[in-house]
C-alpha cells in the first residue's frame, strides 16, 4: 500500500470513528468495540505511514516498512 492509499484508508477510519462517536453517547457491545479496533488499526496505520516515510526521507525503500503488532504499537512510550 502506498502513502496515497494509506492516507485514505486513515480518512475512511476516522470518519468511521466520528460517526460512531456522533451516533452514541455512550458506546455499548458492538459499536464499542468497533471503535476500539478502529483506534487500534489507527494507530498501526499511523505507526506504517510514519516508518515509510522515515524510510523515504532517509533515502530507503518505503515499502521496506512493515506493520508492527497492535502490542508492539500500543507499547510504546510517549
Amino acid at each position: 500500500m502506498d502513502d496515497t492509499s494509506m492516507l485514505a484508508h486513515i480518512h475512511e477510519l476516522v470518519a468511521e470513528e466520528k460517526a460512531l462517536r456522533a451516533a452514541h453517547h455512550g458506546l455499548v457491545g458492538d459499536d464499542r468495540r468497533r471503535l476500539e479496533a478502529i483506534e487500534l488499526e489507527l494507530d498501526q496505520c499511523w505507526d506504517l505511514l510514519r516508518q515509510r516515510r522515515a524510510r523515504s526521507e532517509y533515502g530507503e525503500d518505503p515499502d521496506g516498512a512493515e506493520e508492527r503488532s497492535v502490542n508492539e504499537v500500543e507499547g510504546y512510550l510517549q
